[in-house]
């Protein structure tokens, strides 16, 4: 999974093996001219060599942040505030301080096998989905404390927030359909075949 800020110059990204959360930030740095020892100078013989020593240029710096095992699933809150990660092994979810880079809360969410996170557009409720589970686990972002357990078939993988707030599409692998759910009633109002198999989407705008 990764998610990168509007911007360009940040991007987040989980680490499942490792139980780690990647923040890799595009920096301004100052230092040597030129490509690194032993490596070939696309410049030379062509009067456009590197920069000169001392010359600025940006480079990525990358922050490790440890979290829990089998973290996959995250999602940056809308207020860019807070990421928070899904760990499918621990049934646990992290949440980072954005700007710390640090985790800051650990909550026990009995969420084991989980592999999809997603904030509502405002910020107020987080979904989790399980591929093992058969519920979509439904979170207050403020208390951080469960809102409710939606049944909605034997499994599930990707999230969809409708951009407007009013719907969110849920897709369940083991069933072939995607489920739709109402987010002011937090219930099931549709069921979309999507044929084998359905995981990822993506929210398209018609021009």
């Amino acid at each position: 999974m990764v998610d990168v800020m509007p911007d360009l110059k940040t991007i987040v990204t989980t680490n499942v093996s490792s139980a780690t959360v990647s923040i890799i930030e595009k920096i301004a740095v100052t230092g040597p001219g030129g490509p690194p020892p032993g490596a070939p100078n696309p410049g030379q013989g062509t009067g456009a060599g590197a920069p000169p020593p001392g010359s600025p240029r940006t480079d990525w710096n990358q922050t490790l942040i440890p979290v829990g095992n089998g973290d996959e699933g995250f999602d940056i809150s809308p207020d860019h505030k807070e990421i928070w990660t899904a760990n499918a092994q621990d049934g646990t979810i992290s949440i980072i301080d954005f700007t710390a880079k640090k985790v800051v809360q650990t909550l026990n969410a009995n969420v084991r096998g989980a592999n999809r996170l997603k904030f509502t557009p405002d910020g107020k409720l987080v979904f989790v989905s399980s591929l093992g589970g058969a519920d979509a686990v439904v979170l207050d972002a403020a208390t951080r404390s469960e809102v409710k357990r939606i049944p909605i078939g034997h499994g599930a993988a990707g999230i969809e927030m409708q951009p407007d707030g009013s719907r969110v599409f849920i897709a369940c692998t083991p069933d072939n359909y995607v489920v739709v759910i109402d987010l002011k009633s937090l219930q099931v109002t549709a069921h979309i075949d999507a044929g084998p198999n359905p995981d990822g989407m993506a929210w398209a705008h018609q021009m």
